[in-house]
C-alpha cells in the first residue's frame, strides 16, 4: 500500500481528524492533506512521529511489512515440511512393501528350490522335480523348447507325458504333469483294499 493510503488507513482507524494529526505530528493541516493525497512524503522523523502517534513501526507505515514476509516464509516452510514428511512416509510404505515382497519371494522360491529345480541352458528354461506315487519315485525334468526326461518310469508314461507339455509354457506344463501324478496316485488310493 502507498505511505499517502496508509497514512489515511491509520489516521482513520485512530479516529483522529486531519488537524488533530497535524497538532501531534508539528505539521499544518495541510500537509497532512498532501502526504495523503500523495503529493509530498513525510521526512523521517515525521514518518517516527507518524509511527508513534499509530502505533505501528516505520515498516508498517512506509508498507514494508516484514511481519507478513516472515509469516509467508514460515508458512511456506511449514508446507515445505509437510512435503517432505508425506514423501518419507510413502517411501517408507514402498520399502516396507518391497521387503515384504521380498521375503515372501525368499520364502516361495525355497518352496519351489525343495520341489525342483530350475535351470537355465542355453537360455532355455529347464524345470527338474519328483513325483512319488506309491513306492515308485518318478524324476521328470522338462523345458520351455518342449524337452522331456522322465527318469524311473515306463514308455508308456513317459509317452503321456510328453503329450502333456506346452511348449513355450514351463508352468503350464509343470502343473498338467503334477495334475497328471495327482490322479494317477488317487487312482492307486482308490485300487488299494
Amino acid at each position: 500500500m502507498e505511505l499517502g493510503k496508509q497514512i489515511y488507513e491509520l489516521r482513520k482507524k485512530a479516529n483522529l481528524s486531519q488537524e488533530q494529526l497535524a497538532e501531534k505530528v508539528g505539521v499544518s493541516r495541510q500537509t497532512i492533506s498532501k502526504w495523503e493525497l500523495g503529493e509530498t512524503a513525510p521526512d523521517i522523523k515525521q514518518a517516527q512521529v507518524l509511527s508513534q502517534v499509530f502505533g505501528v513501526s516505520l515498516d508498517e507505515l512506509t508498507g514494508n511489512d516484514t511481519k507478513e514476509v516472515i509469516y509467508e516464509k514460515v508458512s511456506n516452510t511449514e508446507k515445505l515440511a509437510g512435503l517432505i514428511i508425506k514423501i518419507i512416509k510413502i517411501w517408507g510404505i514402498i520399502i516396507l512393501a518391497c521387503l515384504i515382497i521380498a521375503v515372501i519371494g525368499i520364502i516361495l522360491f525355497g518352496y519351489v528350490r525343495e520341489e525342483g529345480s530350475v535351470e537355465f541352458e542355453n537360455n532355455v528354461e529347464k524345470v527338474t522335480f519328483t513325483e512319488v506315487v506309491g513306492e515308485e519315485t518318478y524324476i521328470i525334468t522338462i523345458s520351455s523348447d518342449g524337452y522331456f526326461e522322465g527318469i524311473g518310469m515306463s514308455d508308456e508314461i513317459k509317452e503321456e507325458l510328453m503329450e502333456l507339455i506346452v511348449v513355450g509354457d514351463l508352468p503350464a506344463s509343470e502343473d498338467n504333469i503334477t495334475d497328471y501324478f495327482i490322479k494317477l496316485r488317487e487312482g492307486l488310493s482308490e485300487e488299494s483294499p
